[in-house]
């Protein structure tokens, strides 16, 4: 797929654009970059950012300590697991979840492992188990604590870094998207600011046997919560996008961006606007299938009790709104176990 900085007057709809976000974070263009990136929200829900000031050493902290993770025996990585399935704490087997399995579609496990942690400094007031029918399992699901591997020692540090940052950047992110749908720049702050986002690194290992009919590193899916910030790396067997067309096409890898896609709660949000698009991470060619890949998407959610409604400016007559509230933590607490068959 090919791929245009905002700007480019041969860029087509299709096609995933490069928002430069340094002209918003430093206030020398804040209408103009949420412009452009409303037009790419509307048009595929996909694109590409340079200018985040995300420092690169932050990022590759990160990448290379989970490679130390990933690559110890399968039995060490074992003790790592969460009490249940679905919970986005700690390490998940290869195999252990078909992303597919969230809309209902039945497929192969996922050629994926996982790290996964979840807010480290837990907003305060805390709901408690009970409150909002929230039960005392479903309360460890959203508030319990990280699991944090003895080794490497790196990788705890690494990656809180990594999600700080992440945080940072997707609370701009949240602003822009508020000037692009004509309100107020602090308009989702009150329903982020006790945010539940739930970092994910995926690892691809090389792969020895040939996949199973239909089975792929992810299948493909849409994601949960208001966005995703995606590192992902050059290797082969990567990201593709459905685009409007009915076809499956490449998001290439440029070094020093992140891919950020719309994510189901956020295309409830504009009353489908802004798309949630499916999307999925293919297997290598046979020619490449021994080479690993990684990425770390960051799975912004909103507040755990935030009621997801429409969006003012976002219906009207002709356009009601689509679907009734729901609040962030129901809905994502839906689609994980099912991912798992919980």
């Amino acid at each position: 797929m090919p791929m245009s900085v905002i700007g480019d007057s041969t860029s087509e709809p299709g096609e995933v654009p490069v928002i430069d976000l340094g002209p918003f974070l430093d206030g020398s263009d804040r209408a103009g970059v949420a412009s452009a990136i409303g037009r790419a929200c509307e048009d595929l829900g996909f694109l590409v950012i340079g200018g985040h000031g995300v420092a690169p050493e932050v990022i590759e902290r990160a990448v290379a300590a989970s490679l130390d993770f990933f690559h110890l025996p399968d039995d060490e990585k074992a003790r790592y697991r969460p009490q249940h399935s679905w919970f986005f704490r700690g390490y998940e087997a290869l195999g252990g979840s078909a992303l597919a399995r969230s809309l209902d579609h039945e497929t192969p496990p996922d050629l994926c492992e996982l790290f996964r942690l979840s807010r480290f400094d837990p907003p305060a007031p805390l709901p408690t188990p009970g409150e909002a029918g929230l039960s005392a399992v479903d309360h460890d699901y959203f508030f319990g604590p990280n699991i944090w591997p003895e080794h490497p020692v790196e990788m705890r540090a690494a990656l809180l870094g990594y999600y700080a940052a992440l945080e940072r950047l997707a609370a701009d992110l949240m602003r822009a998207f508020a000037l692009a749908l004509g309100l107020p720049e602090g308009w989702f702050e009150p329903y982020i600011d006790r945010h539940i986002t739930n970092l994910c690194v995926n690892w691809y290992p090389p792969q020895a046997h040939p996949p199973r009919p239909g089975q792929l590193r992810r299948g493909a899916h849409s994601d949960y919560g208001s966005m995703t910030i995606l590192h992902q790396d050059d290797a082969p067997g990567g990201l593709q996008v459905l685009t409007k067309a009915g076809e499956w096409a490449d998001v290439p890898h440029r070094p020093g961006t992140f891919v950020v896609n719309i994510g189901d709660l956020m295309a409830r949000w504009t009353n489908d606007r802004w798309v949630s698009t499916m999307h999925r991470v293919v297997n290598p060619p046979t020619e490449v299938a021994g080479r690993e890949r990684v990425s770390i998407p960051f799975f912004h959610q909103p507040n755990f009790d935030a009621v997801i409604t429409c969006l003012p400016g976002c219906s009207g007559p002709g356009n009601p709104p689509r679907y009734g509230p729901v609040t962030s933590g129901e809905w994502v607490l839906g689609k994980t176990r099912k991912q798992v068959g919980a």
